[in-house]
């Protein structure tokens, strides 16, 4: 366990300088910082580099990756080096392509799809599959409410040329991107001004009321694992209509969900905070629970159904939807048969 001197940005990110206390010793530098710190894109081999650039301190010395941090020393994290991103390739994966013109497209987000590069994906995401397509996005800078704040280590916009908005690597549905500059603005402009309409379709646990609405500010948990309702979070709100309940024990009900904002990982967070937490979701669901009931699914059972925007030029509305995965589908089909069928 650690202690922590100041607050954190709204990316995720500590201050810098930020000073670390061990409460628990015997752990090696390098991992008591990057656990200490808990921030997307912090991996061993960043903490490593700037420990040898003498950027981290312990008890007012020089700190050596793998010496042992005893109990109550103090650490000093001066800063972090940028971590290097990664070389953007076109790979030709295939893509659900719903619509396209010279100035945007809509894509339907399969399961397992990562959407831009980070530390874990380099390659192989969507961002690479468009690069493939179309052989260039535009690339100004992400003003995406959900995006990473000024300071934080994850990935910029030069690994995410024409993302406006994002969807989890196992949520699927669709999202827009942009071909060109004027296309970009013009999104991301309606995303901030609330122009832009994401709905969802989300099949959760328990038994939800006919409709309701979570407002509550969403960022890094107390342990920097994962995203969580937390005073000091960015404001976030979704409202939940119930279009289908099924009996049973335990109950399970579909949603359609409509974001008001877009933090990471929202609607997981405050349908779990609500007590409804999403089916077979690993992080803020219970999936072996859902396995029992006979849910199976690889990942969320969260789609990005319906998506309704103005045209960037000549701003004609444009709205399109997209079918239900085969997966939720199918636990759909299973749960109808299981139980009687309510509203």
């Amino acid at each position: 366990m650690t202690g922590r001197d100041g607050g954190v940005s709204a990316g995720g990110v500590p201050p810098f300088p930020c000073r670390l206390v061990a409460e628990a010793g015997a752990e090696r530098l390098d991992r008591f910082v990057v656990e200490a710190l808990g921030a997307p894109g912090i991996s061993r081999s960043l903490v490593q580099r700037a420990i040898a650039a003498g950027m981290v301190r312990v008890d007012g010395r020089p700190g050596r990756d793998a010496q042992r941090v005893p109990p109550g020393a103090e650490v000093l994290v001066e800063g972090l080096p940028r971590p290097e991103p990664p070389s953007l390739e076109p790979q030709p994966i295939p893509l659900r392509v719903v619509y396209e013109d010279d100035q945007l497209a809509v894509i339907d987000k399969p399961r397992g799809l990562v959407v831009h590069p980070a530390a874990g994906n380099p390659k192989g995401t969507l961002v690479n599959a468009l690069l493939a397509r179309y052989g260039s996005l535009e690339s100004d800078g992400d003003d995406d409410p959900d995006a990473a704040a000024p300071g934080s280590l994850e990935f910029g916009a030069d690994v995410r040329p024409g993302i406006v908005h994002r969807l989890d690597k196992d949520t699927t549905g669709l999202l827009v991107v942009a071909r060109t500059t004027i296309a970009g603005a013009s999104l991301r402009r309606q995303i901030a001004m609330r122009q832009m309409s994401r709905q969802y379709l989300a099949l959760v646990r328990g038994a939800p009321p006919a409709r309701f609405t979570v407002d509550a500010p969403i960022g890094r948990s107390p342990d920097r694992r994962r995203m969580a309702v937390v005073q000091q979070g960015r404001s976030a709100r979704s409202h939940a209509v119930r279009l289908e309940v099924f009996q049973g024990d335990p109950p399970y009900a579909l949603l359609e969900v409509r974001l008001e904002t877009g933090r990471t990982h929202q609607i997981r967070v405050h349908m779990a905070f609500s007590g409804y937490p999403l089916a077979c979701d690993p992080v803020y669901g219970r999936p072996a629970i859902d396995a029992a009931a006979g849910v199976h699914l690889t990942g969320q059972a969260l789609h990005a159904y319906r998506l309704e925007f103005a045209h960037p030029i000549g701003g004609q509305p444009l709205t399109f939807e997209a079918p239900m995965p085969g997966d939720i589908a199918a636990a759909l089909h299973r749960l109808r048969e299981r139980a009687p069928l309510g509203r």
